[in-house]
């Protein structure tokens, strides 16, 4: 994994923490949260605080996310919003996370300009025991403090000053006047600098959750959908339409097309398809020369059309439907119609342009895991679990091209990719139409 750390493929963007005031407000969040503290006098945290250093330390990859469950979190400065979120249990905590922190931007500057913030995501579920029990994941809330309570205190403060200045002869109350001059020395002037960190509830219906091995769950649907990575236990239990893995294809084929989820990448608006299906071509090309013992080492385009030649017959069935769209392509010929159980089917998909794009993009990369790229893009756990499976040799070429072919342009390679983000009136108007298509034309109903 080194080699995709030292290009910045891995724990990159993470928050830099080197300064012994920062470590010391570090190890008393810490401890407050988990009553632990780090030995380590720097190192690196995301936008919930975790440190992948301390999670070797502790032997605890964990120690802010108890079973996985309701994620914990440290703000050591509003700057974290630029990280990723490392050891994500659900797709939606990044999300949630980066837009509290632009919720509460000023207070969180001021706050911890002398303190960490504490906080905790809260589920409306307080257990998962078996994958119905997703279903009771309606909300998450958000409850942060530092960990003198100071928002707490500017909260009982706010209260009092208002009894003081509504009540009749608040001025002799001795007692209020006392408190309220006690509450003043931890909170300041909150007249003039008031502290607040409002408490708010986000809607979740559709996600991702590494629980149970992996499963997308899809309620926001006309035709909703729970779909498990492996296996799914008790499916008929399930109240969705969808209950299936991915090797069922054909209910995820269904599933994506009658929610118009999904759009050909030959099709789609603006898109590069030509060169696009080059690239997938390539991939699939560069994963059979790695089992075969291919030599991969700085290879040209000159290198790759050899190994084309050369690896020919033993290419896989992706490929030669790839190879035949691309060709089809070019000769402004028909597209090919292929079935959801072709293993070519989902690499010629991408999302359309709606509010669960990038959850959608997510379950195509796991459809398609010799497309690389967008496994990396889309879905950095399945990636990750992925490159340690392959040869030294696949490892070093795919770490090289992610280098020298996305890290350059990350933003310019999405949008060419999968085209730019959703509008809020695309979000709302994504699954008005009741009549479907597959990509080419309706899906076969022999299965």
């Amino acid at each position: 994994m080194m080699r995709l750390v030292k290009r910045g493929l891995m724990f990159g963007n993470l928050f830099e923490v080197t300064s012994p005031a920062l470590v010391g407000r570090y190890n008393r969040a810490l401890k407050h949260l988990t009553g632990r503290t780090t030995r380590l006098a720097g190192f690196h945290i995301d936008i919930s605080g975790f440190s992948p250093e301390i999670g070797d330390e502790f032997d605890d990859l964990l120690y802010l996310n108890p079973d996985g469950f309701n994620r914990q979190f440290i703000f050591l400065s509003i700057e974290q919003r630029k990280s990723p979120l490392l050891n994500a249990q659900f797709s939606m905590s990044r999300t949630i996370l980066k837009d509290y922190i632009s919720r509460h931007e000023e207070q969180l500057f001021a706050l911890t300009a002398r303190n960490a913030v504490v906080g905790e995501l809260i589920n409306s579920a307080y257990s998962i025991n078996t994958p119905l029990d997703l279903f009771s994941i309606r909300t998450i809330e958000i409850e942060a403090d530092t960990i003198e309570a100071h928002v707490e205190a500017s909260n009982i403060l706010t209260n009092k000053i208002t009894r003081f200045m509504n009540e009749p002869d608040s001025w002799w109350d001795d007692v209020l006047i006392a408190d309220m001059i006690e509450l003043s020395k931890r909170t300041g002037d909150i007249t003039s600098n008031p502290i607040r960190l409002e408490e708010h509830a986000l809607e979740q219906k559709n996600f991702y959750t590494d629980h149970f091995g992996g499963i997308y769950l899809f309620r926001d649907m006309q035709e909703p959908a729970c779909i498990a990575v492996d296996k799914l236990d008790n499916p008929e239990d399930l109240p969705v339409e969808y209950a299936c893995t991915l090797k069922d294809r054909f209910e995820i084929a269904a599933f994506l097309n009658i929610n118009e989820l999904v759009e050909p990448i030959v099709e789609a608006q603006g898109m590069q398809a030509r060169a696009v299906l080059r690239q997938k071509l390539d991939f699939i090309v560069i994963d059979v020369a790695a089992d075969k013992g291919e030599d991969l080492s700085n290879t040209s385009r000159r290198d790759l059309r050899r190994l084309k030649r050369k690896l020919y017959q033993d290419l896989p069935a992706e490929y030669h439907a790839l190879e035949e769209v691309l060709m089809k392509n070019e000769a402004g010929h028909p597209p090919l119609r292929l079935r959801p159980d072709h293993p070519a089917y989902f690499y010629l998909l991408r999302s359309k342009n709606h509010r669960d794009k990038h959850l959608i993009n997510m379950l195509l990369a796991q459809m398609a895991p010799l497309d690389f790229r967008q496994l990396f893009i889309c879905h950095k756990t399945a990636f990750y679990s992925a490159y340690r499976s392959w040869s030294d040799a696949k490892r070093e070429f795919v770490a090289q091209f992610l280098e020298d072919e996305y890290a350059v342009d990350k933003a310019g390679a999405r949008e060419e990719l999968f085209g730019p983000e959703p509008s809020m009136a695309e979000a709302e108007d994504a699954y008005d139409d009741d009549d479907w298509q597959g990509p080419w034309g309706p899906i076969p109903a022999d299965r």
